[in-house]
């Protein structure tokens, strides 16, 4: 990955960087001297103390996917705060679960919009960017639903199958301008789109998978930050997969 600029003057663009994983990235990456930009769609207690704790490391502000006029005014202002931007993580995500042949074309069209057009944008504007900056990482997080198919999601697997064949096709294009593209694909994890996961299907999860429990955020962070890092320098246009061993 690109690492130009002074030391400390790496930045890192973290969608739904205000709870669950993405927080825990934003943390990683500000405590490794990273320089953060952030949105979620509405500012809560985490976003708050870091904007308090890091005033000149981190940058927050209130955006949407579906909004994409509001994906490009941030990444805008992201670049004008901090001059330039290192690295992408796309992990913000809408999950709804309900049987295929029940849903309506509205909440199908909602799903694509925010899993995949949205990620797309805002992945054009910061490869813009990157390439201004002589380099770059993207790393997409995608779902272990993109591997293996369960029911009541077959719109979101879709889309996070979609964002890894994209990552895939991006790594080529990019790769010129020196901008790695990778995917992380987390099995289940505590987080909030698995709340409504039920105890005894979780019980179901933990026996399925090898290790025989899920993932902790933190698992799933540290494959991130592995493909964020000058550690995978070589690595480009893959899919991470993070599981447990559930889908060997």
């Amino acid at each position: 990955m690109s690492t130009a600029g002074p030391p400390g003057g790496r930045t890192a663009v973290v969608s739904g960087g205000s709870r669950g994983l993405g927080r825990r990235l934003v943390e990683r990456l500000l405590s490794d001297g990273w320089r953060v930009a952030a949105f979620s769609r509405s500012v809560n207690a985490f976003v708050e103390t870091a904007a308090e704790s890091w005033p000149d490391h981190f940058f927050w502000r209130s955006a949407d996917l579906l909004d994409i006029a509001s994906l490009r005014d941030f990444v805008f202002a992201a670049e004008r705060r901090f001059g330039r931007i290192d690295l992408l993580v796309n992990n913000a995500a809408v999950l709804h679960q309900e049987l295929f042949l029940t849903m309506s074309v509205k909440r199908i069209e909602t799903s694509v919009s925010a899993n995949l057009v949205g990620p797309m944008v805002l992945t054009q504007e910061c490869a813009k960017a990157m390439s201004r900056a002589g380099g770059g990482t993207i790393v997409n997080v995608s779902s272990i639903n993109s591997v293996r198919g369960y029911r009541g999601v077959a719109v979101y697997a879709g889309v996070k199958s979609g964002i890894d064949g994209f990552g895939r096709s991006l790594a080529r294009e990019l790769g010129a301008f020196g901008i790695r593209v990778n995917s992380v694909v987390p099995g289940f994890f505590d987080s909030e789109l698995t709340s409504q996961v039920t105890d005894a299907n979780r019980t179901r999860i933990k026996k399925r998978t090898p290790l025989g429990r899920l993932a902790t955020t933190d698992e799933v962070a540290e494959a991130v930050m592995f493909l964020a890092s000058g550690s995978s320098s070589f690595v480009t246009g893959q899919t991470l997969v993070v599981d447990g061993g559930i889908t060997c």
